[in-house]
């Protein structure tokens, strides 16, 4: 448990002494294994819009931390997890990326093409670098 008593001598009761011992090791358990459980499923939960990008067999891996902006199949858009408007889509990545030459677009691959053109278009208006968001073919499942 988390402190043990003891019998004590002392005093006039004779009664029993607490020990200020605690022991740490069933804490430092659940923490480890609540600290695996959120390493494995941090990857799953993804915020924000449902979009299925398309999948393309040449995949550049980049890290860069660019605004995205996703477009859903409903048309729906939002800039970093905030709805944005098409027309102001430009300004609004400016306004909060002073700094930033170049965005992410990630559409679902059910989306019509005509809003897809339309951001990218704009945002070249705005003289940034458009970069798509795309998963790589899984070459194993084709393979079958």
């Amino acid at each position: 448990m988390a402190f043990s008593l003891k019998r004590g001598g002392r005093g006039r009761r004779g009664g029993y002494d607490s020990l200020a011992e605690i022991n740490i090791i069933p804490l430092v358990d659940v923490v480890l294994v609540l600290l695996i459980i959120f390493m494995l499923t941090a990857h799953v939960m993804e915020f924000g819009l449902e979009v299925d990008v398309p999948k393309v067999r040449q995949i550049r891996n980049s890290s860069e931390e660019l605004p995205v902006v996703s477009i859903s199949k409903d048309g729906e858009m939002k800039l970093n997890e905030k709805d944005v408007n098409i027309n102001d889509v430009s300004n609004e990545v400016k306004k909060r990326f002073p700094k930033q030459k170049a965005v992410y677009v990630r559409a679902d691959k059910a989306t019509p093409w005509d809003p897809i053109a339309q951001v990218v278009s704009e945002l070249g208006q705005a003289k940034l670098d458009v970069r798509m968001v795309t998963q790589p073919v899984d070459e194993a499942s084709r393979r079958k």
